[in-house]
């Protein structure tokens, strides 16, 4: 087993999320608020660019050899060994639409692996985090995810449903789970807390996925992609509470079967 992650990355971590979420409550519902677009067509923000660059500052202060990848601004080098993610506004369609349930996201790998994750929710007051071998938390308190052994009647959220397969769709609608919108890292949050059961995200990048391999192994559950392997560089993500993993991997696969019970 790996050893356990440095607490120290994980305190910085944190309050790193969280200043980077005050910063976006600013523009939050705001009149003027300026939405641009990526050359994918995605939104872009102020608040994007800013959160991206308080964690970029702060980084290079504390933390000065380690690498990072952020959606907005890319790749930095490092020499330490170790990696952080940034993701500072994970849901700007939920922002730009006055939604509460964006979240900032920030991750750190180390040698060993995924070492800290934090899922923080500022326009809620709330933040999800975890550090390998150190427990995953909701705001000071551990949280674990649900114990659901039964996919008939539990709940199944995701970022929306526009980009899902046809097929992957309508198995999942004959599952018996009940399929909700709580999306992007939010729904990841709920599912480290034991709100619900399932999260999948047919289509994300690397920055979208990164804190949730600690954040749900350390609430006691797990994640993957679709496919089933633990990565989050495979463009998609699926966690769950552990129990239904193995039925929900199967589910979303092509010509997966049309009930899970």
């Amino acid at each position: 087993m790996p050893p356990p992650a440095d607490p120290a990355l994980l305190d910085d971590a944190v309050d790193l999320a969280r200043r980077a979420g005050e910063l976006t409550l600013r523009w939050f519902r705001s009149a003027d608020l300026v939405i641009d677009r990526k050359t994918d067509g995605s939104p872009v923000t102020e608040a994007d660019k800013a959160a991206e660059r308080l964690i970029r500052a702060e980084l290079a202060e504390r933390w000065p050899d380690d690498a990072i990848l952020g959606e907005e601004e890319g790749i930095t080098d490092g020499t330490s060994g170790r990696r952080w993610f940034i993701d500072p506004i994970d849901g700007t369609k939920a922002f730009t639409h006055g939604v509460p349930l964006y979240t900032n996201l920030i991750a750190v790998d180390d040698e060993h692996g995924p070492a800290v994750g934090v899922i923080n929710m500022p326009a809620l007051g709330e933040t999800v985090y975890a550090g390998r071998g150190l427990g995953c938390f909701c705001d000071g308190a551990p949280t674990r995810v649900s114990d659901r052994t039964r996919a008939s009647g539990g709940y199944l959220t995701t970022s929306g449903f526009d980009y899902w397969p046809e097929d992957m769709l309508a198995a999942v609608r004959s599952s018996g789970l009940q399929m909700r919108t709580w999306g992007d890292g939010y729904g990841y949050a709920l599912v480290a807390a034991g709100r619900v059961d399932v999260m999948v995200d047919p289509v994300a990048g690397a920055w979208d996925l990164a804190p949730m391999p600690v954040v749900i192994g350390e609430a006691g559950g797990r994640f993957t992609d679709v496919g089933g392997v633990e990565r989050i560089d495979g463009g998609s993500g699926v966690a769950t509470n552990g129990h239904l993993h193995d039925e929900v991997v199967a589910l979303l696969s092509p010509g997966g079967p049309a009930r899970l019970d």
